[in-house]
């Protein structure tokens, strides 16, 4: 019986970092940049655009296909540092629990 007490207790310990991890995943803010910094793009922690800004150099309608890149390229930054920030506060939540492959926390 000491041992399923233990498991509870652990569980209750993640469910809490878990919680703090999704507290702290809604108040962080990614910004991406893609052109040398021309665009940059703000997502918040669950991934919802905040913001885009697009130096006034870029502004030029003969020109829009290489700036509809350039916001993707900033945005695919922004997401792929904010995919990499989750993972690591997930893996130090979870205190080296293991999951199997393909599974992600949260859920």
């Amino acid at each position: 019986m000491k041992n399923i007490a233990g498991l509870m207790k652990q569980a209750q310990q993640m469910q809490q970092k878990m919680a703090d991890m999704q507290a702290k995943l809604e108040a962080t803010e990614m910004e991406g940049v893609a052109g040398a910094g021309l665009v940059k793009i703000v997502l918040s922690g669950k991934g919802a655009l905040k913001s885009v800004k697009i130096d006034p150099k870029l502004i030029d309608p003969n020109e829009t296909e290489m700036l509809e890149d350039l916001i993707a390229a900033a945005h695919a930054d922004a997401k792929a540092k904010l995919d990499e920030m989750m993972e690591s506060e997930t893996k130090s939540a979870m205190g080296g629990l293991n999951l199997p492959p393909g599974m992600k926390l949260p859920f």
